[in-house]
């Protein structure tokens, strides 16, 4: 099955172009749509050796308060400048300042395609710091005698970056669960996504027990119990759980690549949901189709009165008729 990517490729197609050492400046003014409605626009508003990369994204006032401009500013520091007009965040890359090695470029470029990836970064880090203070707490303790704060966890962060859906991060001092609430539009789409959920059980169970824990229900898990904006009985909504273990967690690498990889589940989900009834259309279509084929092979042939079958043609387009 694909794997999608986590930078957009699109705008590293379009920067890797125009750093090429001998690629001359020209005139930028291009929209880039990403999954999620988030988008970018890259453009020359001033010179065309100034590129300008800005995004605009639906839940950017909730990641900022979660930490995102800490982040953003440690990935890209000098490169940010002031939000272009209509957008929430701008880099500007200046082509007579470009690193001369081509490997620095090349990391440039790929820095920047992952300014959506970077920037939904910071509820992650955030809870695996909190995750990482629980459980230097709870070391302190047994299991009967720690605090009660220690033993339910840290708080529950929400980002709600599309319309009806949303991720949960909750930190404990054992685990990290990741919550993804998904609308199924159709009910073929819910019995497509409870297949695909189900082979994420039995690979775990298979082979591959270092995954997380893979969880999917119509209704809230424990986790979202009390939050306001989390309605309970709605038949279009699935929540699937992650559950990440310290496994997971152990080292800054590793949770890098975790966020990388869980960002683009609700993606991966999707698409193949939708691949998935693509490619069973397109066989039943086939199918259709031979079945056609069929019938009109077994189609008697047609004959006129008195015995005489109708006038057939050879290829030569010349005409004669055959007595019955």
């Amino acid at each position: 099955m694909l794997l999608l990517d986590y930078q957009n490729v699109l705008i590293e197609s379009i920067l890797k172009d125009r750093f090429a050492p001998d690629a001359s400046p020209t005139s930028i003014d291009q929209i880039v749509s990403d999954f999620d409605n988030v988008t970018f626009h890259i453009s020359t508003p001033t010179s065309k050796s100034h590129i300008l990369i800005s995004l605009r994204i639906k839940c950017y006032p909730e990641l900022v308060a979660q930490g995102a401009q800490s982040v953003l500013e440690r990935e890209y520091g000098s490169l940010i400048v002031s939000p272009e007009s209509g957008y929430d965040f701008s880099l500007q890359v200046d082509l007579n300042a470009l690193p001369s090695s081509q490997e620095e470029r090349d990391d440039l470029v790929r820095k920047i395609s992952l300014l959506k990836r970077n920037a939904m970064a910071a509820p992650f880090e955030q809870a695996f710091s909190e995750y990482a203070q629980l459980r230097e707490e709870a070391s302190k303790y047994t299991s009967e005698s720690a605090p009660q704060g220690v033993r339910e966890g840290g708080e529950v962060r929400a980002i709600h970056y599309r319309e009806e859906e949303a991720i949960y991060i909750k930190p404990s001092h054992d685990r990290v669960t990741v919550i993804f609430s998904t609308v199924f539009r159709e009910e073929t789409d819910r019995v497509f996504g409870k297949v695909f959920l189900q082979e994420f059980v039995d690979a775990r169970r298979r082979a591959i027990q270092n995954a997380p824990q893979v969880l999917f229900r119509n209704d809230p898990p424990l986790e979202l119990q009390g939050l306001p904006e989390v309605k309970s009985g709605k038949g279009d909504v699935g929540y699937i759980t992650f559950v990440l273990f310290p496994r997971h967690l152990s080292s800054s690498d590793r949770q890098q690549e975790v966020i990388s990889h869980i960002q683009t589940f609700r993606d991966y989900f999707h698409y193949h949901i939708k691949a998935s009834k693509a490619y069973i259309h397109s066989r039943m279509r086939r199918r259709t189709a031979d079945f056609l084929q069929v019938l009109r092979r077994a189609r008697p042939e047609e004959v006129e009165a008195g015995g005489v079958q109708k006038e057939r043609k050879t290829a030569s387009g010349r005409t004669f008729r055959v007595q019955a």
